[in-house]
């Protein structure tokens, strides 16, 4: 391991699979046919979400901004993986390494908390019928999203930076693909148990208490939804409702994984794994289960492609 007596290091390794180079080539191909699939797929869901009009709901707000954070989300971290793969050159210079770790982590953290308001959309859609609109009024809807948006910098700034803060001896490989924290607080030398704790406290509150709204959200809604007698209703309200639960569940799964537990006792290559499951696979099936399980956004999309037809 290179040693540098500098107080942070002008760059940093990524070794991601350099153990396994066999890897690297499927992964390149892999990653540079979901990231423009993930791009198209999202910049669809925005276009259509504000050219239809039938789509201007609170619910297509939120997935606009969740297609938004999921576009962000990705591009902070796959052209760097591509980069890597794709050369001999395996760095990351230590101002990149910032800059993606501020970003990756405002994303994570804001969609976390955007999961739950869409469920909390859900729930006064399903539930209090006759208040939506009074309770989800434009006004509310963009205070929710600016809360979201906020907390999620507020979390990244200052987790971000008490971490760039810890003595790193010198050291400057990072045994991942990413700069992530946990990754950087495993890396850190010296005494480091603060920041992991702080670290969990702050990811039960952007993953657990998120999470459990959630759970309540979809139990309030189930309980509604097993009293509609009409057939057609409580497809109407589970169809509406399982696209985001299957959202939550890819989302949320790998994060409470990789983030809920202290960072000395992760495994070598769980970090990698999960980085490419939450950071590339998530946000390229966002668009895909949402189109293929929501009428309304198949018929925008098809009305979208016809008159782009029609005007060629």
């Amino acid at each position: 391991m290179e040693l540098i007596n500098k107080s942070h290091p002008e760059e940093f390794i990524l070794l991601g699979f350099a153990d396994r180079p066999w890897l690297e080539l499927p992964l390149f191909i892999i990653l540079l046919i979901t990231y423009p699939m993930a791009m198209m797929g999202n910049i669809a869901i925005i276009l259509v979400s504000k050219l239809d009009t039938r789509l201007h709901s609170p619910m297509y707000f939120f997935l606009t901004n969740l297609s938004f954070l999921d576009m962000c989300y990705t591009t902070s971290i796959v052209p760097q993986m591509l980069f890597n793969l794709g050369t001999s050159k395996k760095t990351i210079s230590y101002v990149g390494c910032a800059v993606q770790l501020y970003f990756f982590h405002i994303m994570g953290g804001t969609e976390c908390l955007l999961l739950a308001v869409m469920s909390f959309d859900r729930y006064v859609a399903i539930c209090k019928p006759l208040h939506y609109t009074l309770i989800m009024n434009q006004r509310v809807c963009i205070l929710l999203v600016a809360t979201v948006w906020l907390s999620g910098m507020t979390y990244a700034v200052s987790e971000a930076t008490v971490t760039l803060q810890l003595p790193l001896c010198g050291h400057n490989t990072l045994d991942h693909l990413v700069c992530e924290i946990p990754v950087l607080i495993k890396t850190a030398c010296g005494e480091k148990g603060a920041n992991e704790l702080t670290l969990s406290v702050v990811c039960i509150f952007f993953l657990a208490v998120p999470l459990c709204l959630i759970l309540i959200s979809y139990a309030c809604i189930g309980h509604v939804v097993f009293k509609i007698r009409s057939l057609e209703g409580r497809k109407k309200a589970f169809g509406t409702c399982s696209s985001h639960l299957i959202v939550v569940f890819l989302f949320y799964g790998p994060a409470i994984s990789m983030y809920l537990q202290p960072a000395s006792s992760i495994s070598r290559d769980q970090p990698k794994f999960m980085a490419l499951f939450y950071g590339v696979v998530t946000p390229t099936l966002n668009p895909f289960i949402y189109t293929l399980r929501n009428k309304d956004v198949k018929g925008a999309l098809g009305n979208l492609m016809r008159s782009v037809f029609t005007c060629k």
